[in-house]
This record gives C-alpha cells, sequence and structure tokens, in this order.
C-alpha cells in the first residue's frame, strides 16, 4: 500500500468522525452547535459519509485512485472552506443556495468553522500533487 492510499484511507476515518460528531454526547450544546462552534446537518453528515466512502474505496483500489480523490476531494473542500469565509456557508452542502450570505468575516468563530474544511482540502489537494509523483 502506497502513502497516498494510507493518506486517503486516514481521510476515511477523519470523515467518518465527521459525520459522527452529532451522535456522540457532549460534542453539541444546547443549540445544536459541534463544539459550540458550528451546526451539522442531515446534508453535511450524508456528504461526510459519502466522503468517507470515496477516501475507502480509492485507498483501497489504487495509489491513482487515491491520488485522484486526494485532488478532487482536497480542491472542493478547500473552496467550500473558503467560501465559509466569503458567504458564512458553503456549497457542498448547498449552504450558499439556501441561505443568504453573512458577508466576509474573519472572527474567530468563522476561523475555526471553516478551519476544518481548510485544513482537510488543502492537505488532500497538495498531497494529491506533491507525494509520490514519480510513481
Amino acid at each position: 500500500m502506497t502513502l497516498l492510499q494510507k493518506i486517503a484511507l486516514g481521510y476515511f476515518v477523519a470523515l467518518m468522525i465527521a459525520a459522527s460528531i452529532n451522535y456522540i454526547p457532549g460534542l453539541t450544546d444546547e443549540n445544536g452547535l459541534a463544539f459550540g462552534i458550528f451546526a451539522l446537518d442531515l446534508y453535511d453528515d450524508a456528504l461526510h459519509v459519502a466522503s468517507a466512502l470515496w477516501a475507502l474505496v480509492s485507498g483501497l483500489v489504487s495509489q491513482k485512485a487515491a491520488r485522484s480523490f486526494l485532488i478532487l476531494f482536497g480542491a472542493a473542500y478547500l473552496g467550500d472552506g473558503v467560501f465559509g469565509f466569503f458567504t458564512g456557508y458553503g456549497f457542498l452542502d448547498l449552504g450558499i443556495f439556501t441561505n443568504a450570505s453573512l458577508g466576509m468575516d474573519f472572527s474567530m468563530g468563522r476561523v475555526l468553522a471553516n478551519l476544518p474544511h481548510l485544513a482537510l482540502g488543502g492537505f488532500g489537494l497538495w498531497s494529491g500533487l506533491t507525494v509520490e509523483r514519480s510513481t
């Protein structure tokens, strides 16, 4: 198994954890905010599970599949995190289409809410574009 495949399998684990946050007692507050920062709904959970299954399959199939997953997933999630700064919502869960824009904001709350997608997306894209390029 190549490093890219292992990274993709790591994404499977991380995304399944993200999908389960709402169902672990104590991780959401009385307002339904995970860690008191952001809300996850059924659409977010479905997106995380679908992404996790894509990561699992690509990680098990081949290095080329893992690279494709990391590049495409990375670009999509990184873009979603960037949109979060400009609108307060992402596009992957269709939030920018169903909610009025909250405007650009670089407050700590907005940074923390978008950091998971920025980090996962950025690392995925970087990995897909740079790791094991000679093979």
